[in-house]
């Protein structure tokens, strides 16, 4: 929904002439006069409630000839319906003025008069259109948290938007145009499943604490157990199970190994700290972090379609290859560290490179490298780095003073040569963006059996590469034994993709496994936090389209 200004809205105005009649009705000049001082000073309040949508409503009730659209009692009641089930989106039904309208509706119904006829009217139609664009939009403006942020936004033409709201207010077709506007992926379906449970359990009383006290393990006795079994009980990892039995035995281990799976912890059956603090989360917090990626999904989840689409959960440690809108491959991924963050953004994978070198980017060139080999000038040497000059020559590292220079004024360039100790490992893939970020294989692949995978400096390592090569290739001489051959040359070879592959790098940290298990990931950049302040806090466009 684009941003319509003032001075197109009055000049759509002055192309359309009022209704027969519509100047003898009271009610048409208070709408008018309502929307004309909406138009014209962006601070309308009725109710309590601030208009937002001041630039389009003039459009819409000009086409309209100022008639009041909400005449109808099933529209209203509808609409009040439609507010109310934006809480199982995860969204704030008082964010589409909510008590105004149960005080004003009310009012208009037993006492209608010209006033409170135009002051609903403009409420529920302000209503309608702010439901419509958070739940295509999103309440909040990602890139206002996301600086890397690239996604662009979904447009359509400001007349279509017009004429999309005004035909769906005119034909009652409400539930029709919310539905239309919801991101229609099963992660989203998904996402409001999960709300629905958890605020179940939480109607229901919640889950009681486990205390704290030594690590509980299979095989002993303890009173608290008790408590382990009925917290797990809530959550549907023990079924059918005593719940007042103090034994640690074999079911209650496979409950827990179960609860560790779902929030990517050690499957080792031990309530030691990690495990009890996952545990004793509140279901309000719970609660909280699904509504965090609801709002994510009406972000992101626009964005995938019936294309070939590569996504990596930067949260879940995950790469999954989509096709048809169905996952039908993953593979563990080492992400940035925390202070090295792997960003968000989308981009199109369009060539590998099989035996790749490795040059040193800047960053790891100023924080890692100079300090190393200030402190042991054999550094390079050890890890196989050449120094290369502005000419492409190889320089001799004993000849330079490590001391005089930062990674800005180095004038040399860091190179790694193909091979099984080469940093990205025997594959690269692509991708363009202007963070130095791409896809690769790697000699740690140790680090790949961690469940906490924050490892790398942003870039993205992953298990079994050349799986996923195969894939974006989709050519047979590509094959497994064709990359292989290719790798046995020791030759730096690029393969261009036959058609680009889009990429969706995500940070996802509640979903469903395959098992239909609600998973919560830990939120190792610290970012749901910043997304339930701002959803919180007062709704702004940001950089995206206007109303």
């Amino acid at each position: 929904m684009t941003r319509i200004s003032c001075l197109v809205a009055v000049a759509a105005l002055m192309l359309v002439a009022p209704r027969s009649g519509a100047d003898a009705d009271p009610a048409v000049e208070a709408l008018r006069a309502r929307v004309e001082f909406a138009s014209e000073s962006g601070q309308l309040v009725i109710a309590g409630a601030k208009i937002v949508s001041s630039a389009t409503l003039p459009v819409i009730y000009g086409e309209a000839g100022y008639q009041p659209l909400w005449r109808d009692a099933a529209k209203v009641e509808e609409l009040i319906g439609l507010v109310l089930d934006s809480y199982d989106d995860g969204l704030m039904p008082v964010d589409y003025h909510l008590t105004p309208l149960y005080r004003l509706w009310p009012e208009v119904k037993s006492r209608p008069t010209p006033e409170n006829i135009a002051d609903l009217d403009v409420l529920a139609t302000d209503a309608f259109m702010l439901l419509l664009y958070h739940m295509y939009f999103g309440k909040v403006d990602p890139q206002s948290l996301e600086t890397t942020w690239n996604f662009g936004t979904r447009e359509i033409s400001g007349q279509q938007a017009v004429e999309f709201v005004r035909k769906s207010i005119e034909t009652g077709q409400l539930r029709e145009a919310v539905n239309a506007v919801r991101p229609g992926h099963w992660m989203y379906e998904h996402g409001r499943d999960i709300l629905r449970r958890y605020r179940q359990i939480l109607a229901d009383g919640g889950w009681p604490a486990v205390p704290a006290g030594e690590t509980l393990k299979p095989g002993m006795n303890d009173p608290r157990v008790v408590a382990l079994r009925r917290r797990l009980a809530v959550t549907g990892d023990l079924v059918g199970q005593p719940l007042d039995a103090e034994s640690y035995d074999e079911p209650l281990a496979g409950a827990v190994r179960s609860f560790q799976e779902r929030h990517r912890l050690k499957a080792d059956a031990e309530v030691g700290p990690g495990t009890l603090a996952e545990l004793n989360v509140p279901v309000e917090a719970r609660i909280r972090q699904i509504q965090v990626n609801l709002e994510r999904g009406r972000h992101v989840l626009h964005e995938i379609g019936d294309e070939d689409l590569v996504i990596v959960d930067i949260a879940g440690y995950e790469l999954r290859y989509v096709q048809n809108r169905k996952v039908t491959w993953t593979a563990r991924v080492q992400v940035g560290r925390p202070y090295r963050e792997t960003p968000i953004f989308k981009s199109a994978i369009d060539h590998v490179i099989v035996n790749p070198t490795w040059t040193v980017p800047p960053t790891i060139l100023g924080q890692d490298i100079l300090p190393a080999v200030r402190r042991d000038p054999g550094y390079l040497a050890k890890r196989g780095l050449e120094v290369i000059d502005r000419n492409g020559q190889r320089v001799d590292p004993g000849s330079i003073d490590w001391h005089r220079y930062t990674a800005r004024s180095f004038p040399y360039v860091l190179r790694q040569a193909p091979g099984e100790d080469n940093a990205l490992g025997r594959v690269k893939i692509m991708f363009p963006n202007p963070y130095l970020v791409y896809l690769h294989d790697t000699p740690s692949r140790a680090q790949f059996e961690k469940q906490d995978r924050a490892f790398s400096s942003g870039c993205i390592r992953v298990e079994r590469p050349f799986e996923l090569v195969e894939r974006l290739l989709n050519d047979p001489a590509w094959d497994d034994a064709g990359l292989q051959a290719a790798v046995t040359t020791g030759e730096t070879r690029t393969i261009r993709l036959r058609k680009p592959v889009k990429l969706l790098l995500i940070y996802w940290t509640a979903d469903e496994d395959d098992l239909g298990r609600v998973v919560f990931k830990r939120d190792v950049y610290g970012r749901d936090g910043l997304l339930w302040q701002a959803f919180n806090g007062r709704f702004s466009f940001g950089t995206r389209p206007g109303l």
